[in-house]
């Protein structure tokens, strides 16, 4: 007959509860990371087909303007469009870095409990 009580009880009680803790965390890290990997992958797909679909209807929009100045200044028009591009460029990875430094903390959810566990430790140890 297993023993319930006494010091290898206890012991055995708290192990299962830190277990049981553990458990939990663990389980709610893998569905955060999950949704990250998720959201990040979703979000990627978009931007390449926006990207592609973007890059493709300037390069078209940019021969309609140099065939249609052909005669007048062709030099011109595709030295303007270059100039016009690269300040695109610039002004997209100028944004592109900002969001970057803005990102959120990740898994955020997590941290907060593993913090409200620690509190509540400490508060029952005092």
């Amino acid at each position: 007959m297993p023993e319930t009580s006494g010091l290898f009880g206890s012991l055995k009680r708290l192990l299962a509860t830190l277990l049981g803790i553990v458990s939990s965390r663990v389980e709610l890290l893998s569905n955060e990371w999950e949704e990250e990997r998720l959201r990040l992958t979703q979000a990627l797909l978009f931007a390449l087909f926006a990207l592609f679909s973007l890059c493709m209807g300037i390069f078209f929009l940019s021969i309609l303007i140099v065939l249609f100045f052909w005669e007048d200044h062709p030099l011109l028009v595709v030295s303007l469009l270059s100039l016009l591009f690269f300040a695109f460029a610039l002004i997209s990875f100028r944004l592109l870095l900002g969001k970057l430094n803005q990102k959120p903390v990740p898994f955020a959810d997590t941290l907060a409990e593993l913090k409200k566990d620690l509190s509540l430790l400490r508060d029952n140890h005092e």
